[in-house]
């Protein structure tokens, strides 16, 4: 299982990018699972369904299951979020998780940067960027592909893949 990251501001269009990005990884035969990080309260929950009711009222874990999907939300309740090497931990083994967000964390990623939204790059700052997918030209070293060329961006995406264990050495919190 290896594990590259799309990173960039808000608004860069990162969800997009993966949008095309995976229905072309899984035509290739690959398994692909993402991980997304929120940066504000989020719910996956409809108030007043049952599974919403539970966590409510204070369950630490609820798992809902159906026919179709199985869903686990945990409830921190105070204590520290936790960082990507213990999320991975949680996933299934697949051939490459896609990491959307985290952009502090240090693993490699492939940036998304949209001229449009006004925002600096992140690359000079950031050693674990290992290319840039973009809809302006860049003066870098780094390989750069445009947004829309998403075979490229596929071929960036896999070569710069790390093995999970290599994100895992960061550290993962005893239990």
């Amino acid at each position: 299982m290896k594990v590259i990251g799309l990173a960039g501001w808000s608004g860069a269009g990162k969800t997009t990018l993966l949008s095309r990005v995976i229905p072309y990884f899984i035509k290739q035969g690959l398994r692909v699972s993402v991980i997304k990080h929120a940066h504000h309260e989020f719910d996956v929950d409809v108030p007043g369904k049952d599974s919403w009711v539970h966590r409510q009222s204070g369950a630490a874990e609820v798992l809902v299951s159906s026919a179709r999907r199985w869903a686990l939300m945990h409830e921190l309740r105070g204590a520290a979020e936790p960082r990507l090497p213990e999320l991975l931990t949680k996933m299934s083994r697949v051939d490459l998780v896609v990491v959307e967000g985290f952009k502090r964390a240090p693993h490699r990623k492939i940036e998304v940067h949209r001229a449009a939204n006004g925002k600096p790059m992140l690359f000079p700052d950031d050693p674990g960027i290992a290319g840039i997918a973009t809809d302006t030209a860049v003066e870098t070293t780094l390989p750069v592909a445009h947004l829309d060329d998403i075979p490229a961006i596929a071929a960036m995406m896999q070569g710069a893949a790390i093995p999970v264990e290599d994100v895992l050495a960061q550290g993962v919190p005893e239990t």
